[in-house]
């Protein structure tokens, strides 16, 4: 067997393994003061959707009559950040969680095959939701989701419904020191400038993502940094992540346009941030209660990926956010 091939097949295999056994794998507990979930109802399945000739892999769970939440992930992981939250609301919600093309189990065309632009990013994810027929949807964005949400939502603000975001940015005060080599590589996109974004995809960066600001860093599985570093390892996929770094420039311009969008349409918010997270710190969040009135707000004593240490908090937040605003 070739050896790159299987090395390929390697990471596809381990990746939805994990995936599926944290998952399915693990007992249900009840959120808040729910029932026990029905075993059929949060059971997730694992598909793929031909978008412009690409796979387009997607983890759903949960009734499509119920209200519908769009899952979008963030840099460097994949739907695989959303494994227990897709089954810890799947009684209640309808739930969907794409990987983007170049990321997770979806295609990732070379870059000189692709455009892997923020804008291409979110018509694919557009053609995405068309194609398997969701009609309405709240967007849960963190991270690279929420540039993608957000042109969503600026397109189609008759199909959304409500906002969670979680360390996802939208202004200005959000892009802290942390972005000073990026903010260089959108001035001068040189090699010397790249070789400094360069280490943001080793291990050791990929570990302090999930690890960084955490009350306990041992509750932190393992499993999350040694999955997205195999796949950010796929021959070709650093230069796919460089491209983004560059074009990750053209957020910060649209942040009037969205600011606007919010002003306009007033969504209902809910925002459940990691305060800790040194990439999208609390200085991010807070702007939100400018242009935003109907907002529940909470910082999470956390880290970037508040999911892997406060998913429990956070799905009982949604659920209360929810029924209180009586969105369907």
């Amino acid at each position: 067997m070739n050896k790159q091939f299987s090395q390929s097949w390697l990471v596809a295999a381990l990746s939805l393994a994990l995936g599926f056994f944290s998952v399915e794998g693990r007992a249900q507990k009840p959120v808040g003061d729910r029932a026990e979930p029905d075993q059929h109802s949060t059971r997730v399945t694992y598909n793929t959707v031909k978008i412009d000739g690409l796979d387009i892999f997607y983890r759903e769970a949960g009734d499509p009559s119920k209200p519908t939440i769009l899952l979008l992930h963030g840099f460097p992981t994949s739907s695989h950040m959303f494994r227990n939250l897709i089954p810890a609301l799947a009684d209640r919600f309808h739930l969907v969680a794409p990987d983007y093309p170049g990321f997770g189990q979806s295609t990732a065309p070379a870059v000189a095959e692709f455009d892997y632009s923020f804008d291409n990013l979110a018509s694919v994810v557009d053609k995405f939701t068309n194609a398997i027929g969701l009609k309405s949807y709240s967007l849960y964005m963190q991270d690279y989701g929420a540039p993608v949400g957000y042109r969503l939502a600026v397109k189609n603000p008759d199909r959304v419904r409500a906002l969670i975001v979680q360390n996802g940015n939208a202004y200005e005060e959000g892009l802290r020191g942390f972005w000073t080599p990026l903010k260089d590589y959108w001035q001068e996109p040189n090699e010397a400038n790249a070789a400094k974004l360069r280490d943001f995809l080793k291990i050791d960066a990929t570990k302090w993502q999930y690890t960084h600001g955490t009350r306990d860093p041992k509750r932190i599985s393992p499993d999350t940094w040694t999955i997205d570093q195999a796949l950010l390892d796929r021959p070709g996929n650093k230069e796919i992540q460089l491209k983004l770094f560059l074009d990750y420039g053209s957020n910060p311009p649209l942040y009037p346009q969205w600011q606007a969008y919010f002003r306009k349409y007033q969504p209902p918010t809910l925002i459940v941030w990691g305060k800790n997270d040194q990439i999208f710190p609390a200085e991010g969040a807070e702007p939100y209660k400018r242009d935003l009135k109907r907002i529940e707000f909470y910082l999470l004593d956390t880290g970037h990926f508040a999911l892997e240490e406060d998913g429990d908090v956070i799905a009982k937040y949604i659920r209360d956010f929810f029924a209180a605003q009586k969105i369907k």
